[in-house]
């Protein structure tokens, strides 16, 4: 896809080895062939693309092989208690600790023994995993790969966000002889 960073060589012919990004209209620039439209292709389908370009003036059977090293259509989403909630692009696999990193770690308010990751399989349903992450973190389990188009959210411990929103916290407020300084 437009944006995604492709990695293409041509056996045997060192000099064509291309590490190219997709630009937005799907296209890539090769040595000799010029354009050639890749967006929308699996990288198999490229190859042969590619391939029958070199083949029509400059190749005899080129043997040309596409590694995706970036997929930056596809995407993460990242909500609840951290410290950057967001839309991230997937580069290669990852995982959940990964994802977590991305999104700048936990926020003040999580509760790191309830994050859910919510897929949609191939059926259409959706299903949700949950995950301590401080047992993922000590190897007692394993770390998830995280999958394109996955949700995550953090959950955020009840306790204390029961006492943020609570008249406790209104009364405390309403005490506070700075709370004039927000």
């Amino acid at each position: 896809g437009p944006n995604d960073l492709l990695e293409i060589e041509v056996y045997g012919v060192t000099e064509l080895k291309r590490t190219v990004r997709v630009n937005s209209t799907g296209l890539v620039s090769l040595p000799l062939i010029g354009t050639i439209k890749v967006a929308g292709l699996t990288a198999q389908e490229a190859e042969a693309a590619i391939a029958a370009r070199y083949a029509e003036k400059y190749l005899q059977d080129p043997q040309i092989s596409v590694f995706i090293k970036e997929f930056t259509t596809q995407r993460v989403t990242i909500e609840g208690a951290v410290a950057k909630p967001g839309i991230y692009p997937l580069t290669g696999q990852i995982t959940l600790l990964r994802a977590m990193a991305l999104a700048g770690g936990r926020g003040d308010l999580a509760n790191l023994d309830n994050v859910m990751i919510y897929r949609t399989g191939p059926d259409g349903k959706l299903t949700s995993s949950m995950y301590d992450l401080d047992r993922v973190r000590s190897g007692e389990i394993p770390d998830p790969v995280v999958l394109p188009e996955d949700v995550i959210v953090v959950q955020r411990k009840p306790v204390r966000v029961l006492l943020r929103d609570s008249a406790v916290s209104d009364f405390i407020n309403l005490l506070n002889p700075f709370n004039y300084l927000k």
